[in-house]
């Protein structure tokens, strides 16, 4: 939303703005990572992707060597009509601004912007993809470093809405919107867990317990609910999600029946859903990409100290690291981490790629 002084400024009484950078870098230090370039890919407009993965991306870059770059969803130049249309509504006698005026709120962080997705050029050169993406809509230009790299045979880490990455994608793309399904091994499905009121505890599967992506993993807990999946046959389920009563870690199991989509009736937690899990998916190319997905994954669940050692355990495992992976990896927070709530509409106004660099 445009403010008022935001608005002037706009109208001509400051003529430029100066933008930052589209994206923040953290060029990785000594560590079994070092030469390996992670492109994180933020872009959601409800579970805080671009607090959670610049957090996770210094973790990877200070502790452990891997070069991170991390992309936004930014606000383009120039007032949109959507924009004209709500700055309207709350300001009512203000001067309407035009479509393209400059304002100062240009290049900020927008995880509501579905398009402007700046910097995935970067793809070109990177060993692995962590992302969170909702729903976005690339440009044809900016998906074709996308196809690049997944034809290419790279991996990928998907966290949350992921399943459901992309949106409204025409032509030689379209197939893409079927991403989730095809290569993450699920789409969305449903909210399992009641949403917001139902948090999620994160139960190791028996039969995979020795893998090395949970290697020093235990005390997994997301605030997040549980999302309805059935990944394929191929896929290796590494992690269940265990519905609870309430949104705190010592809530009890929730014990209440439920019809799947497919409409069968069963235990919330009997069976439980898979939220983390493996997968080997041969693309048309003839190439393997390497595949973690959890739909586990807001900034807020990233506060669990097993998830986040887990997901960087499978950014080893994913760039062919896993001789490498550490007893118990070092995942403590690089600076400060204080998550906003998850929700739509509550991302933080104002932020641009550059506030996340370390200082």
């Amino acid at each position: 939303m445009k403010s008022s002084t935001s608005l002037l400024l706009s109208l001509g009484l400051l003529a430029a703005t100066a933008h930052a950078s589209d994206r923040v870098v953290y060029e990785g230090k000594s560590g079994p990572g070092k030469g390996k370039h992670v492109v994180f890919l933020t872009g959601d407009e409800e579970y805080r992707s671009e607090e959670g993965l610049p957090m996770l991306a210094r973790i990877l870059a200070e502790r452990h060597g891997f070069k991170c770059s991390v992309l936004f969803a930014i606000n383009p130049p120039g007032w949109s009509s959507r924009e004209i249309k709500e700055f309207m509504k709350a300001n009512k006698d203000a001067p309407e601004p035009k479509p393209g005026d400059p304002d100062p709120s240009d290049g900020n962080i927008d995880p509501n912007e579905p398009s402007n997705l700046p910097g995935l050029e970067q793809l070109d050169n990177a060993d692995l993809v962590i992302m969170l993406w909702r729903y976005r809509r690339p440009t044809d230009e900016a998906m074709k470093h996308f196809v690049k790299y997944c034809e290419a045979g790279k991996p990928f880490i998907a966290l949350r809405t992921s399943t459901h990455a992309f949106n409204g994608l025409q032509g030689e793309f379209a197939a893409f919107n079927k991403f989730g399904k095809t290569v993450l091994g699920e789409e969305w499905v449903n909210h399992w867990g009641r949403h917001k009121a139902e948090a999620t505890r994160g139960v190791i599967e028996s039969g995979a317990k020795d893998h090395p992506v949970l290697r020093g993993v235990d005390d997994i807990f997301g605030d997040t609910d549980v999302y309805e999946a059935a990944p394929p046959a191929d896929a290796t389920i590494l992690v269940r999600g265990q519905v609870l009563k309430g949104m705190k870690p010592d809530d009890p199991p929730a014990d209440y029946r439920k019809e799947t989509a497919k409409g069968a009736e069963q235990g919330i937690n009997d069976p439980m859903q898979p939220v983390v899990w493996l997968r080997e998916h041969k693309n048309p190319s003839g190439k393997v990409n390497r595949i973690v997905t959890t739909t586990m994954g807001s900034a807020t669940d990233l506060q669990s100290e097993g998830l986040r050692r887990l997901l960087v355990n499978a950014a080893y495992w994913a760039t062919g690291l896993e001789s490498k992976i550490p007893k118990k990896a070092n995942v403590e927070y690089v600076g400060e981490f204080k998550p906003t709530m998850y929700g739509f509409g509550g991302y933080k106004k104002g932020v641009k790629p550059a506030d996340h660099e370390l200082k």
